[in-house]
């Protein structure tokens, strides 16, 4: 599995799987169980979610998934904005703990920008990891500017990665926020790296993924992959997507491939807005 080495020295699998939308009391949620453990077993062993997945639901999920396997995961949850006051964050923390049924939290991001100050969700971020309920923390959906404030209010900061929408339909932060990222050691964690499904049937991804003999979703992971600093955590519901995603962890995409995709998809040359979703 490829890895990417966050700023502390840790480093962590480069494709992992994203919990969005599952643990919501669907159906099919034995199968998401069972799709979250073959992802384990397959080494794709960072699981993101967050308290604002299913109000929570998620991250019980996400417990049943690692019982007993606790030692090998690594686990990335957020808090939410309104939730990220200085004492809103420590309940927040706590409260996703009882939920994830463990006692520390391997990466803690905050969400999204609200109308706390930065400096009281550090401060509480500082708390956390020093009282040993983190071990790292970052931010989620901040583009270059949040990012300047963030580094001009608490320069120490210790920020491990930035989360934010990143796949080979939405390349904005190629331009700018990708190589500041890069340079101040922060990881890249792409989420929609699939482009929410929209990438899975287009002719140029089909075509280069029949010329590697793989599924189209590998094609659009490993595009996501060949960066260096990013993590990729497509949300694999069903099983036999997560065996499919894995392939993408060896997949070299070749010169031809690139320059195919980038004609479908052109890179960007002037600063665009960060995409959210």
């Amino acid at each position: 599995m490829k890895t990417v080495t966050l700023k502390s020295g840790e480093t962590v699998p480069a494709l992992g799987i994203g919990t969005w939308k599952m643990g919501v009391g669907d159906r099919d949620e034995a199968e998401q169980l069972r799709a979250l453990q073959a992802g384990i077993d397959l080494g794709m062993t960072l699981i993101d979610t967050a308290e604002m997945y299913g109000e929570g639901r998620s991250e019980q999920l996400v417990a049943q998934a690692i019982k007993g396997r606790r030692g090998e995961v690594f686990i990335v949850s957020k808090v939410l904005p309104s939730n990220a006051s200085r004492n809103g964050t420590l309940q927040a923390c706590e409260a996703s703990l009882r939920r994830l049924g463990t006692d520390v939290i391997d990466l803690y991001l905050l969400h999204w920008r609200g109308s706390y100050p930065l400096s009281d969700t550090f401060a509480a971020f500082e708390q956390l990891k020093a009282e040993g309920k983190i071990r790292h923390y970052g931010v989620s959906n901040f583009d270059v500017a949040d990012m300047a404030e963030m580094q001009r209010l608490n320069p120490s900061v210790a920020c491990s990665a930035n989360q934010v929408m990143y796949n080979a339909a939405d390349r904005g932060i190629e331009f700018d926020l990708f190589p500041r990222c890069l340079n101040d050691r922060i990881a890249i964690m792409a989420y929609c790296p699939l482009g929410e499904g929209r990438l899975l049937n287009h002719p140029v991804l089909v075509n280069i993924a029949r010329r590697h003999g793989v599924g189209t979703a590998a094609v659009a992971l490993a595009f996501t992959l060949r960066l260096p600093g990013v993590i990729s955590i497509p949300k694999s519901a069903r099983t036999q997507r997560v065996i499919e995603n894995a392939t993408a962890a060896s997949l070299a995409l070749t010169p031809q491939d690139l320059s195919e995709i980038d004609a479908a998809f052109p890179p960007p040359r002037r600063k665009q807005p960060l995409a959210i979703t």
